[in-house]
């Protein structure tokens, strides 16, 4: 693993601690999932080439960053994605949403901000609901992570589609339990519900989207009919054999997709803005 420097992001109610490490960019942002931590990336981050630009941090709510105040809606998390960046980053950067994160990157992403360069979304949840997110399917998820066992279920029999690395699984339901009660509640009651196409489709950067082939959260058909009618420049990859967990069950793949999406899409050159792109 690289190492990392740890700084203090001032946002509303408070600070985020963000870590950043690497010098080559554009600089990879993540946003981890309902449940995660800047720690579901570890494992990528591992396996990105040496010398990588890359930030990440907890959500509003969630792990070191629990305290902060909500609101913990779309809107709020958007907000503080992009003073992270603003705050972290210097030149061109990509974001790197999974699932939540996703949702969060697609809204951060359609209002332009100043040295976007690509969009990455891992699982993510699209902007447009499906019909199978109703009422009873929203109040059935909100109490998925009110205890380790029902976090050990959701993560053995929902999320991922087969046995995570022990120290792995344990890890994830730490982070999943490391919520404020408001914010755990806020996505599946209110977020993965809200469509926010219309705003998605001012989208203007390169953008890939992968997706697991055995993922029953946000299954490859779904995104195909509910994500890429609104970023039509977008490319999909299915990850064989895969859950919704993609950091988390398969590392490698996410990292060799996003080194090639640095490699091949029509990014700016790094070096326009100089060799150090985090801060």
């Amino acid at each position: 693993m690289m190492t990392e420097t740890t700084r203090a992001v001032p946002v509303a109610g408070g600070s985020l601690d963000v870590r950043t490490g690497g010098h080559d960019g554009p600089a990879l942002v993540f946003v981890h999932y309902w449940g995660g931590s800047a720690g579901t990336w570890s494992e990528v981050i591992r396996r990105l080439p040496a010398g990588q630009a890359t930030v990440r941090f907890d959500q509003r709510g969630w792990g070191s960053s629990r305290a902060l105040p909500g609101p913990y809606d779309l809107d709020r998390l958007a907000d503080d994605l992009l003073q992270v960046v603003a705050t972290a980053v210097r030149g061109p950067y990509v974001l790197v949403g999974h699932s939540m994160g996703g949702k969060v990157s697609q809204l951060a992403a359609a209002r332009r901000p100043a040295g976007l360069a690509g969009l990455v979304l891992v699982a993510p949840a699209p902007p447009r609901p499906p019909a199978s997110v109703t009422k009873e399917y929203r109040q059935g998820l909100s109490h998925a992570y009110d205890s380790p066992e029902t976090v050990r279920h959701a993560l053995d029999h929902v999320l991922t589609a087969g046995s995570l690395p022990e120290a792995v699984r344990e890890a994830a339901v730490r982070d999943s339990l490391a919520a404020d009660a408001q914010a755990r509640h806020e996505w599946p009651l209110r977020g993965i519900a809200r469509d926010i196409s219309p705003a998605v489709r001012d989208v203007e950067v390169p953008v890939l989207v992968l997706a697991g082939e055995k993922d029953v959260v946000e299954p490859p058909q779904v995104l195909r009919d509910h994500l890429l009618p609104y970023l039509p420049q977008a490319a999909m990859t299915v990850v064989p054999g895969a859950g919704h967990l993609l950091p988390l069950e398969a590392p490698g793949a996410v990292a060799t997709a996003l080194a090639g999406f640095l490699a091949t899409a029509p990014l700016p050159d790094p070096r326009s803005a100089g060799d150090a792109v985090t801060r």
